[in-house]
């Protein structure tokens, strides 16, 4: 049994019970092959409930601190994101974005799935805000679909983003296949890129029912 099968048997009754997690629109993930779970991201428990709820392995890209942690915590902490599919990345660095990027891309070459959060950062006030490019580049580079997802209650998990998780009920809903075959050829052209990543965006406000926002969320943190 995979370290990833052992942690879904063993964690997935215990998140059951505390978050009920309503799960809508899971047959539009295809049962092989590349695809790109791309959504909104509102708490840092998405990455843990996510994985949980879908039949596939998902892989996503995750902070390095996540597994670089010390002592007991550190080492669960570590032992629990690498089984369940994330890929530690630098992204503080200069090529941080350069270094996800072609993460996902063999991740999708290698046929699997590659969970993402377009925003590139957690949503400072619960609305949904403007995607940034990366996920376009990759359905251009791969070919892969994307389906669109939306979490919905899991910022009332944690409140302000930090603290012990509390119960409360979640749904994760996921959209139809995307896919963008006459775009082919053009991972390059900048206004491709923005109509692609904004109407992947448009499907995640309309399962996630948010209130939109044309600006980038780390913007709107720096001006908070």
């Amino acid at each position: 049994m995979s370290r990833f099968a052992i942690i879904k048997a063993v964690l997935g009754p215990i998140m059951r019970l505390m978050f009920r997690p309503q799960v809508e629109g899971a047959e539009h993930i295809p049962g092989d092959g590349p695809v790109i779970l791309a959504g909104n991201h509102l708490t840092f428990m998405d990455s843990m409930i996510l994985p949980l709820v879908c039949d596939r392995q998902v892989c996503f890209i995750g902070k390095d601190e996540y597994v670089t942690g010390k002592g007991l915590k550190g080492r669960l902490m570590a032992w629990f994101f690498t089984g369940v599919g994330m890929i530690p990345v630098d992204r503080d660095g200069g090529r941080g974005g350069v270094a996800a990027l072609m993460t996902g891309r063999r991740v999708l070459e290698e046929g699997k799935v590659f969970g993402i959060y377009p925003e590139g950062t957690r949503s400072p006030d619960g609305r949904l805000y403007r995607g940034r490019t990366g996920i376009a580049r990759l359905t251009l580079m791969t070919g892969a679909p994307v389906v669109p997802f939306a979490m919905i209650g899991t910022d009332k998990i944690q409140p302000g983003g930090s603290g012990m998780p509390r119960p409360h009920k979640v749904t994760v809903r996921f959209g139809e296949a995307m896919e963008f075959s006459r775009y082919d050829g053009m991972d390059r052209d900048r206004y491709v890129l923005r109509a692609v990543t904004d109407s992947v965006m448009a499907e995640v406000m309309r399962l996630s029912g948010q209130e939109y926002v044309d600006m980038y969320a780390s913007k709107a943190k720096e001006a908070a």
